[in-house]
């Protein structure tokens, strides 16, 4: 009987531990996943009072500023240049198909009508207006999908407590009701997926701030399905993916790299999976950060991104008074070029039959596979066989074919040094 206890009582822990049981996505659900695989291409918008700082999204933290100080910022943001009309088409120019806000940083503030606290855009600012109804709107209009992101992490609320690896210096006093905290998390989520109307998804992030607390995800997880059966869940927890999750999330990685040190147990799962980067180094607006990515770096990620069967997820800043960087603008504007003329490689495909190589990546779509010659080294192109017959291969830029060979060896393509484009040499190659 005591070895029967024990074995329900180390399931139990188990179960609670990993906070979740058991999930079944239902058919809205699913056909929402398949639409999220498909689109391939989102815009990351991070903006918050941090931004009159000027110094990125973690600024209270990495100054040690504290909440009694941080609370005089509000009276400073007043974004009178916000034109949420003008965001939708820049994202909408640039082939993104959905965009992925914050709703509430790791700083606590809420950037919608809260009311469940005064912490808020509509409460503190000398704006008094909620910027993600305006944004959800002009989103509706224009078919753009809106997933807000969400911070677990809390420096503000005082029940957030005990605290976690960050916001030490906050000032909060040193007690408080982490149940009462995980209510209130729940209750702003719930203002968000009933108050905005359809709402692609929600993006948490802080987990990792205290990775072996009770976080509750399955009640919030089922809260969020339960509002919105067809809204998708990914958790930047940087582990492999939990029970009542739809899509898994890397951070400034690929699918199975960890050059950052984020991905260290973020095993790829058998979701839907998206990459995150930014078009600087800051999330948040960062006025003396200039090391801007360019056009062609970033083309090569979202291509990167979609021969690992990945969304693209890019971000950008938005300064204080609402208005996003003229050198964020144009690149979007030049990628959105490049997707006019080379969207059909990306859009709607899966990773291809070839793992990524050296030279680049393959997708797929029916009976096409489209090779992304990113880095050419020789002319005689040498790439695995995938056990498909070749009908054809071409450039996709012109439909010139071109010569090949398929043996035992693999397939041997000759890709004249003439046609090689710097960005992207795409091949489609037809079975």
């Amino acid at each position: 009987m005591l070895r029967k206890i024990l074995f329900s009582s180390l399931c139990f822990l188990a179960i609670a531990a990993n906070g979740q049981t058991t999930y079944t996505p239902t058919p809205e659900n699913l056909k929402s996943r398949e639409w999220f695989q498909n689109a391939r291409f989102g815009l990351f918008i991070h903006w918050g009072v941090y931004s009159t700082l000027a110094d990125g999204e973690w600024v209270m933290n990495n100054k040690g500023i504290d909440k009694k100080t941080y609370e005089k910022l509000p009276a400073f943001f007043n974004p009178i240049n916000y034109n949420p009309k003008e965001w939708v088409a820049m994202a909408k120019a640039a082939g993104m198909k959905y965009i992925t806000i914050t709703s509430k940083h790791h700083d606590g503030f809420a950037m919608f009508d809260s009311k469940l606290t005064d912490w808020d855009i509509v409460d503190r600012t000398p704006y008094r207006k909620d910027v993600l109804k305006m944004l959800a709107e002009e989103c509706r209009k224009e078919g753009i999908k809106l997933f807000f992101y969400h911070s677990q992490l809390d420096w503000f609320q005082e029940n957030y407590f005990p605290l976690g690896r960050t916001g030490q210096t906050s000032g909060r006093p040193a007690g408080g009701d982490w149940y009462k905290y995980l209510d209130f998390m729940d209750g702003q989520l719930t203002e968000l997926l009933t108050n905005y109307g359809e709402i692609g998804g929600i993006w948490f992030d802080g987990f990792w701030d205290k990775k072996d607390a009770d976080w509750r995800l399955e009640k919030t997880y089922k809260l969020i399905h339960g509002l919105q059966p067809a809204s998708l869940i990914a958790n930047n927890h940087h582990l492999a993916p939990i029970p009542g999750e739809d899509f898994q999330a890397f951070e400034k990685d690929l699918p199975g790299h960890n050059t950052t040190g984020f991905s260290g147990d973020s095993k790829v799962g058998e979701l839907p999976l998206e990459t995150c980067e930014t078009m600087n180094n800051a999330w948040g607006f960062n006025l003396l950060d200039k090391q801007f990515k360019s056009t062609k770096t970033l083309i090569q990620y979202l291509v990167k991104a979609a021969g690992y069967n990945s969304n693209f997820l890019l971000n950008v800043g938005p300064m204080p008074d609402g208005r996003i960087q003229p050198e964020f603008v144009s690149t979007l504007k030049e990628m959105g070029k490049w997707m006019e003329k080379n969207g059909e490689t990306i859009y709607g495909t899966r990773g291809g039959p070839v793992p990524p190589k050296n030279w680049g990546v393959t997708t797929y779509k029916d009976n096409k596979v489209y090779l992304h010659l990113l880095k050419a080294e020789d002319s005689n192109l040498l790439i695995p066989d995938f056990g498909k017959k070749v009908k054809s291969i071409s450039l996709f830029s012109t439909g010139v074919k071109l010569k090949f060979k398929q043996d035992s060896f693999g397939i041997t393509i000759i890709v004249p040094k003439e046609v090689i484009d710097e960005t992207d040499t795409i091949l489609v190659i037809e079975i």
